[in-house]
Formats: C-alpha cells, structure tokens, sequence
C-alpha cells in the first residue's frame, strides 16, 4: 500500500535490462496487482454496491406496491396528486441524490487515491525512461535525437 515515509508503493515490471516494460498491458496488470489500486477498486466497491442495491430495493418497493396495493397508491395527497405520484416523483430525486453523493465519494475518497496512484507509475515509468536515456547518452553517438535531450526538451 504505502511506504514507511507514506508513498504510494508500485513496482513497474522491468525487462531484463533493467529498464522498465514498454507494453500498456504489461504495465496495466503491474499496476492492478498493486495494494494501492486494490484499495481505489475496495473504496468503490463498497460505496456503489450498497447503493445500488438499495436503490433497486426501493424501486421494486415501489413497483410491488403499485401492483399489490393500487387503491393505497391512488389515495391522493393534495389536489390531484396521489401516493403514486409522490413516490414516483421521490424515485427522481432518489437518483439525483445518489448521483451527488456518488460524484461526492468519488471526489473525496478514490479521486486522491488514484491520481497519487497514477503519479506514482508516471515517477517510476520516467525514471526507467531517464535511465535508458543516460546509458544511450554514456554508450556512444545517439542516432535518436530523443536519446540526447531529456523528456519534454523535443523540437
């Protein structure tokens, strides 16, 4: 999960040459084995799970009640607005409330996790990127113009 000085661990695979795997899935599956990333998937997991079964639970409520108790839906409530309508009115902003609230722990509990996550394989990936390029540099003449000049200094 976390370092003794509070990074987030990943280790990026490397080739035999030491430097790090080129190939996205290579790197993906490193990085999906992390501690880290299984931490951002628990945090989801345990919010959208319960919410979602609670909100089909309150919908096939509402479905069975206007199947088995349809004179109960039809009482109205003031003027012409019933029961039915009510709670259907209430399944809307049931789905507006849960959307907040899942943009909210998004926000405030995997956002911040997954971004120092994805910093994390950024650092190790460049410094296995910046090593490469020192050998090549140190080995003779560069025939890439990219070996010469560090990361982001390309014409």
């Amino acid at each position: 999960m976390r370092d003794s000085d509070g990074r987030v661990a990943v280790t990026v695979q490397r080739t035999a040459g030491g430097e790090p795997a080129r190939d996205a899935a290579g790197i993906y599956r490193e990085v999906q084995r992390s501690p880290a990333f299984r931490e951002v998937r628990r945090r989801y997991r345990r919010f959208a799970f319960p919410v979602t079964v609670a909100f089909l639970g309150w919908y096939l409520a509402y479905v069975l009640a206007a199947i088995a108790a349809p004179e109960t839906m039809a009482r109205p409530v003031a003027g012409a607005l019933n029961v039915a309508m009510v709670a259907g009115l209430a399944q809307f902003a049931t789905a507006f409330l849960l959307t907040w609230a899942y943009a909210r722990h998004a926000r405030l509990h995997r956002d911040p996790a997954a971004r120092e996550l994805r910093w994390a394989v950024a650092v190790k990936t460049l410094q296995g990127d910046a090593r490469s390029q020192r050998r090549a540099i140190t080995a003779g003449p560069a025939r890439d113009a990219r070996a010469v000049r560090g990361p982001g200094e390309l014409r």
